[in-house]
């Protein structure tokens, strides 16, 4: 995906990001400004702060605002899967569900959308699967 924008599939430059960022956090136990991560992601910190505040809302983060405040790990990195970080960030879109607007509104076009649907989910659980079997630790 090119836009920054998340709309429906997931994002991975986001996904990317948020996962970066939260090892950066794993290792600053005290509260990590977002422009600091920012700095060390050599990231926009405008668009790192929409992903720290979903982060946030889905419980993984929490904030702390003034002067000495920023983000850090609500919970453990050991107890943060990457699958946890992917779906607060999905917009329960499918994993590849841009091969469904490739079909038409005619027979074939529908029956192509059935068979297409089946292996979209699959190739979601798998990927979910995978995400699961991660933590934020690991990548520490």
């Amino acid at each position: 995906m090119t836009t920054d924008k998340l709309t429906g599939a997931p994002n991975f430059k986001w996904f990317g990001l948020a996962i970066q960022s939260l090892v950066v956090l794993a290792k600053h136990p005290e509260c990590c400004p977002s422009g600091e991560i920012a700095c060390q992601l050599q990231s926009e910190p405008t668009l790192l702060r929409r992903i720290l505040s979903k982060l946030a809302c889905q419980g993984i983060l929490e904030t702390r605002e003034g002067r000495v405040g920023g983000y850090r790990l609500k919970r453990s990195p050991e107890d943060i899967t990457l699958k946890e970080v992917y779906l607060a960030l999905e917009e329960k879109g499918p994993y590849c569900g841009a091969i469904l607007e490739t079909t038409g509104d005619h027979a074939f076009g529908r029956e192509m959308h059935e068979s297409f649907s089946v292996i979209v989910q699959e190739i979601n659980d798998g990927v979910l699967q995978v995400l699961e079997r991660h933590t934020v630790a690991d990548l520490i």
